[in-house]
Parts: C-alpha cells; structure tokens; sequence
C-alpha cells in the first residue's frame, strides 16, 4: 500500500486551518511557509502555538510535496489520529489494570512507519503507553495510524515537551529506565525486566541521545552475532519488548 500518497490527515489552506484550530480538532503539526510575512499566516503560528501544536517553518518545495490541492496557501496542517495524553495518564492505566508500569518511550523516532510498528508491537504486548517528544519526532498521523493497523486507536501516547523531564517524572513514580544501546553494559537476557519500566528506543540515525542517556538506570544490549552491529529501531523495540512481556510471566 501506498501509505505516502493516501494522506487522509491533511488540511490545507489558510481558512480550513484557521476554523481546524477554532473547532479544536487535534492538530499534530502545522507547517508554515518560510519568509512569508502575511499576517494570516503569523495569526494561525500564534493560535497553533497557544494550543500546544508544533509549528515549523518550511520551504514552498516541502509544502509543495506534501499538498494534495496543490492550493496551500501557504500553511498545511497534518492533524492527528487520536488525542494525546500525559505522562500520569499511562501511570493511572497501570494503576487501573493493577499492573507494575510498562512503558516505552521513543527518542526522536522521525520515521513514522518506524513509530507506527512500534506502537503496533506495544499494543499487542499490553504496554501501557508510548512516550514522544513534541520536536523531532513522528507523531500520531495517518501514516502512523495505518503503519500500526489500528493499534495507534487503541495505544495512549504522551506527546511531552521535554523527554528528559518525562523520563524524571516516571523515576518519580517508581519507574526504571533501560535504553536500548549497542554498547549498553547489560546484556538483555540478564537484565531483569519484571518490575515498573520504561524502555527507551533511540531515533533510526544516531540511537539516544546523550541527555536521555543521562536519564537512563541502565543501558540495555540486545546479543548481536553477526556482521551488522544494529538492528533496526522498530525491531530493537520489538525485542525488548517481547522480552519484558516473557519475564512478566506471559
């Protein structure tokens, strides 16, 4: 399937934005042209950025690709599958289901078929919600919606502001963090993952960032015996995933 050409979370167009933003339709991503001075468009940055959507300035060229009317205007909106919630939300699920927190949080995953698998193995192994950074990151689009068949509809993801606060207030709360890592100093079947956790998947490139790691209790190697030195995020996600569910006695 042709996820790219199927966009069914575009609004275009400065008015269809405009009313978009006063319906308070969930709004994942406003781009915005760059250079332009009209005043429309510096209202619709303002409005965006007083409801917490992330706006980012882009090039006629991107806005171009991403048009499907070909008549932007100037600004085009992707708008999410579902709405956000908070860090406490996912606490108060593991809370509800009477279960230690299973959480996973992805550093600056930008691939949305990337994050779109990931949420679809969450969800298949019960994890009670993803974490993502507002910047730099995929967010809950059509893409990611159809990429995880579904399970995008079913999955609480937290959408926070700052991903090293996010990581703090789950320590708060009890919570381990174990970042993936190929350097990591605990090897994954012997790192005991029954408990209150949160994994951490770092972004396709670079892995987790040097902030997140700081914020890590542990970091997690996955047994690697061939030539390639890592796996893809979404598969690396997958593994410890599955191998926290193993240990929690499913």
């Amino acid at each position: 399937m042709d996820f790219e050409n199927d966009r069914e979370d575009l609004i275009e167009g400065r008015n269809a934005v405009i009313e978009a933003l006063r319906a308070g339709r969930t709004i994942d991503k406003i781009f915005i042209q760059k250079g332009e001075t009209d005043k429309t468009l510096g209202h619709i940055a303002s409005k965006a950025r007083d409801a917490g959507v992330v706006v980012v300035d882009a090039d006629k060229r991107k806005l171009d690709a991403l048009s499907k009317t070909h008549a932007h205007q100037g600004v085009v909106a992707l708008t999410a599958v579902r709405e956000y919630c908070t860090v406490a939300d996912l606490l108060a699920t593991a809370a509800v289901r009477n279960e230690p927190p299973f959480i996973v949080a992805c550093d600056e995953l930008s691939d949305p078929h990337n994050l779109g698998a990931v949420i679809r193995t969450a969800e298949a192994a019960g994890v009670h919600g993803i974490v993502i950074p507002k910047r730099r990151s995929a967010g809950l689009t059509a893409i990611v919606g159809k990429t995880s068949a579904g399970a995008a509809e079913h999955m609480a993801v937290a959408r926070v502001a700052n991903l090293s606060a996010a990581l703090r207030e789950l320590k708060e709360a009890g919570v381990w963090i174990f970042g993936a890592a190929a350097e990591g100093a605990s090897p994954l079947w012997k790192t005991d993952l029954k408990g209150p956790v949160c994994l951490v998947i770092g972004s396709e490139g670079s892995g987790i960032s040097r902030l997140i790691r700081e914020n890590c209790d542990f970091l997690v190697r996955i047994p690697m015996k061939g030539q390639i030195s890592s796996l893809n995020a979404s598969t690396a996600a997958a593994v410890l995933i599955y191998e926290a569910l193993r240990q929690r006695g499913v």
